[in-house]
């Protein structure tokens, strides 16, 4: 079975292309949401996974990485502009009793007339949308809109990578019930953004999956899986570094913030033993998968001639400021766990 390595350069320019892009508006909205699995990760992700798509494909998606790689953040923003955007990106399987068996209705309509969509939307949706949103991909496929192909892959790449975080998967998303606040930042940005440049990205092909809501279920229970690790390590590491040492400051384009320090996250890193590596790979590999398996359902159109196709200066402003209105003009009130408390 073929292998892909996905060069190391990704990660030390990731944020330069995208900078160079759109100046110091940029760098000031990353700077506001560094403690996210976003800005970095979200991108870093949809940019890897267009390397493991098949030539059918890639063209298409290489041609317009940029895009794709720039608004995986997007849901992020809309966040705080749109009501009923924030459950579409966790699930609190702590308050599904019956999960403890693995019994949660994975079908919509069954999962309403046990709960009702109000409730289910309190607790979070993001496996039933991953596999909502599966369905708008394969259309935009069968539809040979390359607008809507682009939009709905950068997007569902952003929700199949929150499945995949532990922390998007239980009520207590930032430590917030156990005195650990800033744990969601901690786990899903600094750790990726300190250690990203070793991680080990060797990739299998982009594979067909038949059923596509099993696989974003297995995701948000894959992940919940290693949620007990998150928190007893982190209480661990505390232990071990010390409450004195656990934070500093650091100066960040011009702006001095309180971060955990680097000696805290290595302890804390090394007693993971690679769960973040893990969780970004599978997030990478879904996302890919997701792709293809899209493509595949629409019947595996010939993308040769969206090969050319290249996003309007129109539609990039309108995801530039998209991704820069969320936070600066927030409408809406959303699960704060960017900052350190």
């Amino acid at each position: 079975m073929l292998l892909r390595f996905i060069a190391p350069i990704f990660f030390s320019f990731i944020f330069q292309e995208s900078t160079d892009l759109e100046g110091l508006n940029t760098k000031k909205a990353d700077q506001e949401a560094q403690f996210v699995w976003g800005f970095y990760a979200h991108r870093l992700i949809n940019k890897t996974a267009v390397f493991l798509l098949p030539q059918e494909m890639l063209g298409f998606y290489k041609g317009n990485i940029r895009y794709l790689e720039e608004n995986a953040v997007n849901p992020d923003a809309r966040r705080y502009l749109i009501e009923g955007e924030a459950p579409r990106h966790y699930i609190d399987l702590d308050l599904y009793k019956e999960e403890a068996h693995g019994k949660i209705p994975t079908f919509w309509k069954d999962a309403v007339e046990k709960y009702t969509e109000d409730s289910l939307h309190n607790h979070g949706i993001v496996p039933w949308h991953i596999y909502n949103m599966s369905f708008w991909l394969t259309k935009a496929f069968e539809e040979n809109d390359p607008e809507k192909i682009l939009r709905y892959s950068a997007e569902i790449g952003h929700y199949i990578a929150d499945a995949n975080v532990p922390l998007h998967t239980t009520s207590n998303y930032n430590g917030q019930l156990t005195g650990q606040k800033g744990i969601h930042g901690l786990w899903e940005s600094r750790l990726v953004e300190l250690y990203s440049n070793g991680f080990d990205l060797y990739f299998e092909d982009a594979e067909y999956h038949e059923n596509l809501q099993e696989l974003a279920w297995s995701a948000v229970r894959n992940a919940n899986a290693a949620l007990d690790s998150v928190f007893s390590f982190e209480s661990l590491a505390t232990e071990k570094i010390g409450e004195d040492k656990k934070y500093n400051f650091e100066e960040r384009n011009s702006i001095t913030v309180k971060a955990y320090s680097q000696k805290f996250c290595k302890q804390y890193a090394e007693l993971l033993d690679g769960m973040v590596e893990r969780r970004l790979r599978a997030s990478i590999k879904m996302v890919a998968d997701v792709w293809f398996t899209c493509w595949v359902n629409a019947g595996q159109p010939d993308l040769e001639n969206l090969s050319s196709y290249k996003v309007s200066e129109e539609v990039a402003e309108q995801g530039k400021k998209e991704r820069h209105s969320g936070k600066a003009k927030p409408l809406v009130k959303s699960r704060s766990h960017e900052v350190i408390e």
